[in-house]
């Protein structure tokens, strides 16, 4: 390292020798922040020991500083572009694989270079603050005859030039059209994007009037504050509105990429502030960068917050930069809004599938009766289209259009299919928890939340098996005595219960496979939900001319409201019908093990099964096939359940990684109550925990 200190050339603006410096201090590992500070503290006592190092050093600094633009690193760093989310998404994705040429003018690519591991910015930040600060003040205090100090005007320049960007940037999008379609009422006043422009503008030109010494004093930025907590008013607003009114993922990536600028505007207005009066950036954890720093620790003095502060933006935007081609970050941070709605959609479904009283466990045992009987006729179906031997897309086609207009019979007719419950009552679930922190759910409210959702599931899956069965077994039976022969041969029958079989074939993968779409069926009835409502179906079919004349006004509206409270269940159910009818032909096309098992069909075919064979079978080949298509169904739940709640957690930022807190609670609760844990309370009293 001290090799490398004499070869650093003070009025050079190449970067290779700062490449190199930060190569020395690097560790091997990135975790490794024992060694990563040792190193920083080596250099720092080589500087101290060596002035004219030091010297070297402040001014090779100051120089690249000087030949390079700023605004850029405050502006694009760690925030969205305005190029809209389909486009950032192309351009990470092709950066990754080649990325972008440097440009030697802007002090964000010479980050670039010197900063070229993803991984940089552990080892950086996991180096104490006070280590950062001595390394910083033993520099920055080695000053020569030749030092104009215009580094630390430089760097002011770039963040008032960052500030009037963003500035701009945030009244550009706050205007946004889309913005202004979910709420309206920002065009019926003054709006703040626009105020708080106006007031960075007299605030800029103020300032540039201190700096050039017109004027020796500045008014603070606080009534500009209020303008940009007024700014973060109404994108709160535009949030919770799109709870209720739906949301696309263009206006989440606005909101996002809105969200951002207003924070890096405040963080930025802190750092230049000339009046010392302005409150710090909720969003900056000082304590964070400024725990371990005391005035010894830091060249014998007090540190103060403004220089944390910036340590802080320092971090963040190392950090961020290390992450500007990461395609996952961005997902997270813009699908969350995204999915926050569609889970809010799929949740008000789902409190239609938790039954609170036995009363209401009664009647989910009715209508799930009554899908278990459509569930029948559909295997009879499927076995008839089978003997067509048509082609194998044509088959599958067929094998998807009888389960998704079977399954669309079945949200029509109010019945209800148990294993399309876990997608939706998993949202529902995730939407009630209460939580002690904001982010950890408090374990006894879920213990009573899943109590509901398990005995409503047990009820349901009785209430399909209590008709599919017996269904499947008398349209068996019926078309032997209409035709003189088997609905299936005994061979086919053998076949079926061998599908079923939970240790000698993969049924239970199937079942996993099912339940996967199970899952995807529940988002994909969540997103139409939240698109029916943002796009406002219902008033668009009441536009429609020629449907008016046909049905007349009243009929029109009463199926424009049906079509925009139901679009999200009847789309659901007819993907998730495709999605089982194909699943097994893709499988067969591509050699991969790829099928469904469904709990409702499988013992549906048992049943056949066993008429075809007129009864002849084994104690142990009828225990095994009945175990078999039971732990179908408990995959089926299972899967798709976990997949939702996973994801309804993941969209509220809820934590929860100790689970066997809540297995103790559901003990508890079945000690104390079996009869109730299974069958619920008689009455609304016995609900709460």
């Amino acid at each position: 390292m001290l090799a490398l200190l004499d070869r650093i050339d003070p009025d050079s603006t190449n970067i290779d020798m700062m490449v190199e410096l930060v190569r020395a201090l690097r560790p091997r590992r990135p975790n490794d922040i024992e060694q990563a500070a040792a190193n920083v503290r080596t250099l720092t006592q080589l500087l101290r020991g060596n002035p004219e190092h030091a010297w070297r050093l402040h001014r090779y600094g100051t120089r690249l500083l000087e030949a390079r633009r700023h605004a850029s690193l405050y502006t694009d760093t760690g925030i969205l572009s305005n190029d809209g989310f389909v486009t950032e998404l192309k351009r990470r994705i092709s950066y990754r694989i080649l990325p972008p040429a440097h440009n030697e003018v802007y002090l964000s690519d010479a980050l670039d270079q010197v900063l070229y591991k993803q991984t940089d910015h552990l080892w950086i930040s996991g180096v104490p603050a006070a280590d950062w600060y001595d390394l910083f003040q033993v520099v920055a205090s080695s000053r020569g005859p030749e030092d104009t100090g215009n580094a630390g005007l430089v760097a002011l320049e770039g963040m008032l030039q960052a500030i009037r960007t963003l500035s701009c940037r945030v009244c550009a999008l706050g205007l946004e059209p889309r913005l202004v379609h979910s709420y309206a009422e920002i065009e019926d006043y003054d709006s703040p994007f626009l105020m708080q422009n106006m007031e960075v503008n007299d605030y800029l030109e103020a300032y540039g009037q201190v700096l050039a010494g017109e004027a020796r004093e500045i008014e603070d930025a606080k009534h500009l504050l209020v303008m940009l907590d007024q700014c973060d008013e109404v994108v709160l607003k535009i949030r919770r509105r799109a709870l209720a009114n739906g949301t696309t993922v263009g206006v989440s990536y606005l909101l996002v990429a809105l969200t951002q600028s207003i924070d890096r505007l405040r963080k930025l207005l802190y750092l230049v502030d000339l009046s010392g009066e302005l409150p710090t950036p909720d969003s900056v954890d000082l304590d964070a960068v400024a725990a371990d720093v005391t005035p010894q620790a830091a060249g014998h003095r007090q540190v103060s917050r403004r220089e944390a502060a910036a340590l802080a933006l320092a971090l963040e935007l190392i950090e961020a930069h290390n992450h500007k081609y990461a395609v996952r970050s961005m997902l997270t941070s813009t699908i969350h809004l995204l999915a926050r709605n569609v889970t809010e959609n799929a949740s008000r479904t789902g409190e239609h599938y938790i039954a609170e009283t036995r009363k209401e466990l009664w009647q989910m045992f009715r209508s799930s009766a009554g899908a278990g009987l459509i569930v029948g006729f559909m295997a009879l179906i499927k076995i008839l289209t089978g003997y067509l031997r048509a082609a194998p897309v044509v088959e599958a086609l067929l094998f998807g259009m009888n389960y998704a207009l079977g399954f669309m019979l079945i949200h029509v007719l109010h019945f209800t299919v148990a294993t399309k419950q876990p997608a939706m009552t998993a949202a529902r679930l995730a939407a009630e928890l209460q939580t002690t922190d904001g982010k950890t759910p408090d374990v006894d409210s879920m213990a009573v939340l899943v109590n509901k959702v398990f005995r409503t599931q047990f009820v349901a899956v009785l209430g399909n098996l209590a008709t599919a069965l017996p269904t499947a077994y008398a349209i068996a039976l019926a078309w032997k005595d209409v035709t003189g022969r088997h609905l299936v041969t005994a061979d086919k029958a053998l076949h079926l219960l061998k599908d079923i079989d939970p240790i000698g074939s993969p049924a239970l993968w199937y079942a996993a496979i099912a339940g996967v779409w199970l899952f995807v069926a529940g988002l994909i009835s969540g997103y139409y939900d939240n698109k029916a409502l943002y796009t406002r179906m219902a008033q668009r079919i009441l536009q429609l001319r020629r449907p008016r004349k046909l049905l007349g006004p009243e009929r029109l509206a009463r199926l424009a409201n049906y079509v925009e409270n139901n679009l999200g269940g009847l789309m659901g159910n007819f993907f998730f019908g495709m999605l089982l009818g194909v699943t097994g032909t893709v499988g067969f096309m591509l050699g991969l093990p790829l099928d469904i098992r469904h709990v409702t069909f499988s013992s549906a075919n048992f049943a056949t099964a066993l008429v075809a064979l007129d009864h002849a079978i084994s104690t142990e080949l009828a225990a095994r096939s009945i175990a078999g298509f039971l732990s179908i169904g408990l995959v089926n739940l299972i899967v798709s359940f976990s997949l939702a709640l996973w994801v309804a957690l993941r969209a509220r930022r809820i934590s929860f990684r100790r689970s066997i807190l809540l297995l103790y609670a559901l003990g508890r609760r079945f000690v104390a109550g079996p009869v109730e844990f299974f069958l619920g309370p008689k009455a609304d009293k016995g609900v709460q925990p």
